[in-house]
């Protein structure tokens, strides 16, 4: 299996690697961190990889437009999920954050490109699997990904989603647990293969939420209202407008915006709040070291019984057991 990317009208690649195919559980996890910089493109990147398993972490910043070529050689399955920031938007308080996406895709060998812009910061999270590592970590006969399996044992190139869905804050947990794993050796391995299944299984369950026909029925201007949505409760969620404030905001009625949103994200308003808040929660301890009725009060709970309970639903765990 065979992995790389460069800028179309460059000739070096900004990324070539070259893993076997076959699964192998006690093979330790190879990690490299490598920074380019040239005249139009900044790029860190964190790899991680082993036989069969390729994950890619980059940073990336474009002073010009372009097109980003990359190559698969060999059967691949590939976990994509894109998030980008538009320093250029002035209507909200901070940098746009609405075109985050992900897929999953099975890759029989194929070359694609796509267009990124200058001025908008793109992170890139990327899980590549051998074919022969996917069936390992999932199970062959789950209906989940039944049609997924009999097309890619046909060599068919095909993806779970006819369109990208947006990256709930489930995945983006997983991700960042992957990222942020201290673990060394055999104990790395059996985390991130751990992690690499709840974020498979998280983009299944939201896939399985969206029937094929009435997935993509959203009228576009709604969506732009969704997405305003979001950004507005990503802002404010310590204090977060009412569903009604929220939709005159944005011009749209609550029950499109409740309904929507729940088609849209894969999950209600009300979690979506929590989970942004937990997220800074487990951050202000872990991090700031901050004692848990301050984290409480300052990720917006009046009374510490309702955030401990909140926190312990979420994570499973009391708040006080996150720095054991």
């Amino acid at each position: 299996m065979i992995v790389k990317a460069k800028i179309e009208t460059d000739n070096e690649w900004l990324l070539l690697e070259n893993l076997p195919d076959q699964y192998s559980p006690g093979h330790y996890l190879s990690e490299k961190q490598v920074t380019i910089k040239n005249l139009s493109v900044g790029m860190n990147n964190y790899q991680i990889s082993t036989n069969g398993l390729f994950i890619l972490h980059s940073e990336m910043k474009f002073d010009q437009p372009a097109r980003i070529v990359t190559e698969v050689e060999g059967e691949a399955i590939a976990c994509q999920f894109i998030f980008s920031n538009d320093h250029s938007s002035k209507k909200m308080l901070k940098p746009r954050q609405g075109r985050s996406r992900h897929n999953i895709r099975y890759i029989p060998s194929s070359k694609e490109s796509y267009e990124v812009k200058p001025g908008i910061d793109y992170v890139y999270f990327l899980v590549v699997l051998s074919k022969d590592y996917y069936l390992h970590l999932v199970d062959f006969h789950s209906p989940l990904h039944e049609k997924f399996v009999m097309e890619m044992e046909q060599g068919i190139y095909t993806s779970f989603a006819e369109k990208d869905l947006f990256v709930t804050p489930e995945m983006r947990r997983s991700i960042d647990d992957i990222l942020s794993c201290k673990q060394d050796g055999e104990l790395k391995r059996m985390y991130t293969d751990a992690r690499i299944l709840e974020l498979i299984m998280y983009q299944l369950e939201q896939f399985s939420s969206f029937p094929d026909e009435d997935k993509y029925t959203f009228k576009s201007e709604d969506l732009l209202k969704l997405e305003e949505a979001r950004e507005i409760l990503e802002q404010q969620f310590i204090q977060p407008p009412t569903q009604k404030q929220l939709s005159k905001i944005i011009f749209l009625n609550e029950f499109k915006l409740r309904s929507g949103f729940k088609k849209y994200y894969g999950t209600t308003i009300y979690d979506y709040i929590t989970g942004l808040r937990m997220k800074q929660a487990r951050k202000l301890i872990v991090e700031e070291k901050r004692n848990m009725y301050e984290v409480g009060v300052l990720v917006g709970f009046k009374h510490q019984g309702s955030f401990t309970h909140a926190f312990k639903k979420y994570y499973g765990i009391l708040p006080s057991e996150v720095r054991n």
